[in-house]
């Protein structure tokens, strides 16, 4: 009888260990993993690919490889696949890796550059109607500017017009919503207009990411003392953009993106812009700097005298 009972007691104690043991794993098989928008897998094994994605950063373990052997139909993929997301359950991740569409087609949105110039860039080299490219644009984005931030993007090969901006639009749209919440507390699209014109005269103007929250800081200012912004930058919008901005054409353009002739913010961005430079206007530099000159170094000379301004012109030419 007590030989008995000790076995029953065993068996218990298995039972126990078994149903902690699924319960721990279902928990983990549910738990965040960060993630990228794509990942690109070589032919191999399981053991193979989860080995793979850990020297690329993915926090995965050999319980992953078990889940992705036992757990999940089918087998991984190799190339390039679309993830879509930066955070998911990894069980979810781990069945993308399955049956994720391939990405093909890579197409790059430079910052600083213009959407009549990109949609017409990627209509010539992707086949894409440029006319269903801009409908689809002034259909799903709310700025006429700056609706889809600048990187790379990976889109399935059978994507059309419509999909294609959608898609871009909606990716944009999240992480403008993120960093809008994180610092200005709610995602007013009015508002964020403002700040992504802001950020696109940054994108125009500096030289370099160290100087955008300068940038910044001298357009808040010339902003506060009702000052003409009058910054070459504004100029470079729309089918402009690569257009030299010289004294002829800051005479004749009569348009509300003439910072020389309108005190003011344009009626919105002139570019696609990065987070940098949207960071950069949501937490621009404390200075009173008014003035800015590229100098020979290729750089700015920043200044809050008129005077010292001029001598920074002098000293370029």
């Amino acid at each position: 009888m007590k030989i008995l009972n000790t076995f029953y007691n065993l068996i218990r104690v298995m039972l126990i260990l078994a149903l902690t043991t699924v319960i721990a794993i279902i928990i983990y098989a549910y738990t965040p993993l960060k993630t990228t928008q794509t990942v690109t897998l070589p032919k191999g094994s399981i053991t193979n690919t989860i080995e793979h994605l850990k020297k690329e950063g993915y926090e995965l373990n050999t319980i992953d490889t078990y889940l992705l052997a036992y757990a999940i139909e089918g087998q991984p993929k190799s190339g390039t696949l679309i993830i879509g997301e930066e955070s998911m359950p990894r069980i979810e991740f781990l069945k993308k890796l399955t049956d994720a569409k391939e990405a093909i087609k890579v197409i790059t949105l430079i910052p600083g550059e213009t959407l009549p110039i990109f949609l017409e860039e990627i209509a010539n080299k992707h086949n894409f109607d440029i006319k269903e490219l801009k409908r689809s644009y002034k259909e799903f984005s709310d700025y006429n500017e700056s609706g889809i931030i600048p990187e790379t993007y990976h889109i399935p090969t059978d994507s059309n017009e419509t999909q294609l901006i959608k898609t871009l639009i909606e990716q944009s749209n999240k992480k403008y919503e993120e960093l809008a919440k994180k610092h200005l507390k709610k995602y007013d699209k009015k508002e964020w207009n403002k700040i992504l014109t802001i950020a696109s005269i940054v994108q125009k103007e500096a030289a370099n990411k160290e100087e955008m929250p300068v940038i910044a800081s001298v357009i808040f200012n010339r902003l506060k003392k009702k000052m003409a912004l009058q910054m070459d930058g504004t100029l470079n919008y729309g089918k402009y953009s690569h257009v030299k901005v010289t004294p002829k054409r800051i005479k004749e353009d009569t348009s509300k993106f003439n910072t020389y002739a309108n005190i003011g913010l344009p009626p919105y961005p002139v570019c696609a812009v990065s987070l940098d430079a949207i960071k950069a206007t949501l937490e621009p530099k404390k200075t009173n700097y008014l003035y800015f000159m590229r100098n020979k170094s290729g750089v700015h000379d920043f200044t809050d005298s008129y005077k010292e301004h001029l001598k920074n012109i002098k000293k370029a030419q």
